[in-house]
């Protein structure tokens, strides 16, 4: 059986899509970022039988010895790990590059050295930034409003230069803002619902116009199986998105009608990015993932949000409540 590695395993996204590679019978390694509490992140929260089945492996992208052990004998590379919060690369852009760059260019070389057949790398829709025109395609410029922007480019590039210089078999997915359960509070949803749950009167947010298409991260984790089974997506970049934006006010309300909870709308400044690095409007142009993928988004916004708050409900205890989470 063939060997996919997957790196970030242990993340919002990579644990879903572990845990599907594996409900379809793929031998799978799972690379965790290495901490001496042996935690596993998010595969923790997956069952014992699917565990049973995945070989986990604790190390650093960022050390290139180790990644070239790691990647010797898998057949396939899906390349998530990745520093992702916005804000704390306003605090440390230097862990970015190093993470986010070095990282990317440590698969490649590995990738290439082996003759990987297939690598899977992740991008984001942040590369975008503030949309030019709408919905975004692939062909619209790439502008790097925050370090973590700025470090994605750069890994999106490498990678689109070892497919141009050395022939390298890679596909970049592009997923627009996914959300779903074991998401953290870093992000926007988790953030609105847990505080929906709790027991505080009032709601704290940072800007409330920004523009976002949310993706459920099921769907998401569709399109990169569908980037692997695919033979027509070597070389190109592809977005994972719906198509359709909502702004994050009006997702507030959502949220509210379905906990049928009110609470008072606090806008907090120390969550407002700086005025020029805040991306005001992403939706996506999904035609490239329809042509080369068949791709289409299944869920909802409010089917995804439905499992998403029974999750944080059900695991409450998971989320510091009373903290902000850069």
């Amino acid at each position: 059986m063939k060997k996919i590695l997957v790196t970030g395993a242990g993340g919002f996204i990579g644990s879903h899509l572990v845990e599907e590679l594996v409900k379809k019978n793929y031998s799978i390694k799972a690379l965790i970022k290495y901490n001496g509490r042996n935690n596993w992140g998010n595969l923790e929260l997956l069952s014992k039988e699917i565990l049973s089945q995945v070989e986990i492996v604790l190390g650093d992208i960022t050390d290139p010895f180790f990644v070239d052990d790691i990647v010797k004998g898998c057949d396939t590379v899906f390349h998530l790990a990745a520093l992702i919060g916005i804000p704390y690369s306003y605090i440390a852009p230097d862990h970015y590059v190093k993470v986010n760059i070095n990282g990317t260019l440590n698969i490649l070389q590995a990738a290439r050295r082996y003759g990987v057949s297939k690598i899977i790398h992740t991008s984001t829709s942040e590369t975008y930034g503030t949309a030019i025109y709408t919905p975004i395609d692939e062909k619209h410029p790439l502008q790097g409003q925050s370090p973590y922007s700025a470090t994605k480019i750069a890994a999106d590039k490498i990678v689109e230069s070892f497919y141009c210089s050395f022939n390298l078999p890679v596909i970049t997915i592009r997923p627009f803002n996914t959300f779903g359960p074991r998401q953290s509070a870093r992000a926007v949803i988790p953030t609105i619902i847990m505080q929906y749950l709790s027991t505080y009167k009032k709601i704290k947010l940072g800007s409330l116009s920004p523009v976002r298409d949310f993706n459920y991260v099921k769907d998401t984790v569709s399109g990169f199986i569908k980037a692997l089974e695919s033979e027509n997506a070597i070389g190109k970049v592809i977005n994972l998105g719906t198509g359709k934006g909502i702004s994050i006010s009006d997702l507030v309300k959502i949220v509210e009608k379905i906990t049928g909870i009110q609470k008072e709308i606090i806008v907090d400044n120390t969550r407002i990015r700086p005025d020029g690095s805040e991306v005001l409007k992403l939706i996506c142009d999904n035609g490239l993932a329809k042509k080369y993928l068949k791709w289409e988004p299944q869920y909802s916004l409010e089917e995804g949000l439905l499992e998403t708050i029974k999750f944080i409900k059900e695991n409450l205890h998971l989320f510091k409540t009373k903290q902000y989470t850069l």
